[in-house]
């Protein structure tokens, strides 16, 4: 398989993540949506990140469903839990995690794309709130039902809130002070040092098996 994009993305870096604690083997072109938008739409026309071509050459994208058919091919071994309660929890904490992403990815977006003098500040605003609102969940998730952070036990909550907490830190630290959200940052801190986590570091790298 190969996985196509950078992990400058929160959505290229969860996969490249949970990939690794599914012990499914990848290959990662760093490929950007705008710099080598020509070079990415010969892989994918559509040019979304991440993008997965399978070993058929099945041509799949979004972080979520590219994750569901690697757990289809890791059966039984999954970073979901089957219980329904401990499933709706973890439902729930990546909804807030991706909402998280969502929301900050449109900041960026806004900042970078948009002249000064053309950006929307009432839309900055709402979806700033949602961002902090999505951030106040995951802190309050982790404040009453702490995530485990060993590799055996690690699941897709754990790795889409510490993932979507390093590219807000990384992109936007003044937007959600990080003083603000303790349980945030100790949880973030513990999972950037497992190794699943430095192999595949925020930025312009390419991901390298440890």
């Amino acid at each position: 398989m190969k996985l196509i994009g950078m992990l400058d993305s929160p959505y290229v870096r969860r996969v490249a993540i949970s990939l690794q604690l599914l012990d499914l083997p990848f290959e990662h072109q760093s490929l950007s949506v705008f710099r080598t938008f020509d070079e990415f739409s010969r892989i994918n026309p559509v040019v979304k990140a991440p993008t997965l071509v399978c070993d058929d050459g099945t041509v799949l994208m979004d972080s979520t469903l590219i994750l569901q058919y690697a757990e289809a091919l890791t059966h039984p071994r999954s970073l979901i839990p089957r219980e329904p309660a401990a499933l709706a929890h973890t439902l729930r904490t990546v909804g807030l995690a991706l909402a998280a992403c969502e929301k900050s990815v449109q900041i960026v977006y806004e900042r970078g794309l948009r002249p000064a003098e053309k950006q929307h500040q009432p839309w900055v605003a709402r979806v700033t709130g949602q961002l902090l609102a999505a951030c106040d969940g995951l802190e309050a998730q982790l404040a009453s039902h702490p995530l485990l952070l060993t590799r055996t036990a690690l699941d897709q909550a754990g790795v889409s809130t510490a993932v979507a907490w390093a590219f807000i830190q990384n992109m936007l630290p003044e937007v959600v002070p990080a003083s603000r959200y303790p349980n945030l940052v100790a949880f973030s801190q513990a999972a950037e040092a497992l190794p699943e986590f430095r192999a595949a570091p925020h930025g312009d790298s390419t991901y390298r098996a440890a």
